[in-house]
């Protein structure tokens, strides 16, 4: 069976969002809001939003472009507003 690779967003209470990849999405999750990362350490992160592939290159080029291009930024924003917890 192939790898299953996740872009996910995750917000905090503070409605503050975060934009990953990983091939462990609950892992992930639980070392974020055990403060095992240092970009959002002190925080109770929430899964809002999260997208799936076949190719780890995939999932780390979407990441990249979301953190890099406001304008993909924005328009995800959008598309998920109301999936936001906080926001």
């Amino acid at each position: 069976m192939q790898e299953v690779y996740y872009f996910y967003v995750i917000e905090n209470e503070i409605g503050e969002l975060y934009f990953g990849s990983t091939p462990d999405l609950k892992r992930r999750l639980l070392e974020h809001n055990e403060g095992k990362s240092i970009a959002t350490k002190g925080y109770v992160w929430k899964l809002v939003y999260y997208e799936a592939y076949r190719s780890k290159q995939d999932a780390v080029v979407r990441e990249r472009s979301v953190k890099r291009f406001g304008g993909t930024k924005k328009h995800l924003k959008e598309r998920i507003k109301r999936s936001r917890l906080f926001g």
